[in-house]
């Protein structure tokens, strides 16, 4: 059941940006349509599935009774589309690191930096 929740997740997260491949947003939207064919006549059910990141986090504990309820966890199609969403996510993410495609220079004497950072330059001096 968490590696569904997490694809959804980490899914609904990565369709959101610009950058992503096509391969994840393919990968992520046939996750849906499986998990939401489960929810026949269950319209919370697709909801939870369509909603935004931090929806789902919010309405996790609903979400995997919901599909427990369903059986979507013991459906091995979608496990293994999970799974594969996952996979193509940390793939994009390695790549990206190998081709400079995330980059940081950091100059000066710095002591740390906290958060996320996606694109851009960054460039710190502390006296």
């Amino acid at each position: 059941m968490e590696v569904i929740i997490a694809a959804l997740i980490a899914g609904a997260a990565a369709a959101t940006k610009d950058v992503v491949g096509n391969a994840i947003k393919d990968s992520y939207t046939g996750l849906k349509t499986l998990i939401q064919r489960k929810f026949k006549d269950d319209a919370l059910g697709k909801a939870m599935v369509e909603a935004k990141p931090e929806e789902i986090k919010q309405t996790e504990g609903l979400l995997k009774n919901k599909m427990a309820e369903a059986g979507v966890d013991k459906d091995s199609e979608i496990v293994k589309l999970a799974e594969e969403v996952l996979k193509t996510l940390q793939k994009e993410d390695e790549e990206g690191l190998a081709t400079g495609k995330y980059g940081i220079k950091v100059q000066g004497d710095i002591k740390g930096i906290v958060g996320d950072i996606s694109g851009g330059e960054i460039h710190q001096t502390i006296n």
